[in-house]
């Protein structure tokens, strides 16, 4: 999996800095933002394999986020993540958008694992 690049939204630093942790131990490239108009300007310059966004974060959210990616970047693979039950629903119910949704809280363990087989 090395040389695959990740790249993660997610508004809670801490949330960020764990995930950022895991995948570059799992041996990806990872580069990550506080928010979903960030990843939009990280992803005007840059190519990646995968979007790992959380779907709860102000101005534009995980889902809208994941809208426009899907459509102007359709060979990046999308991954969700949520702590909220009615918004993991919600992400569900968009399978066409997002290839995993993952539940919060989740190991570093769960979350390499979840992007290796995306990916894979």
């Amino acid at each position: 999996m090395s040389g695959k690049t990740i790249l993660v939204a997610d508004d809670e630093p801490s949330v960020r800095e764990f995930v950022v942790r895991a995948l570059s131990y799992g041996g990806f490239e990872v580069t990550s933002v506080p928010d979903g108009n960030a990843a939009l300007a990280a992803l005007a310059e840059k190519e990646f394999d995968l979007l790992l966004t959380d779907i709860v974060m102000p101005d534009l959210d995980g889902i809208a986020l994941a809208l426009k990616v899907s459509k102007d970047y359709p060979a990046t693979k999308i991954v969700m993540m949520s702590g909220y039950a009615n918004q993991r629903q919600r992400a569900h119910n968009l399978d066409f958008l997002a290839q995993e949704v993952i539940s919060k809280p989740f190991t570093l363990e769960d979350i390499v694992k979840k992007v290796k087989a995306v990916l894979a």
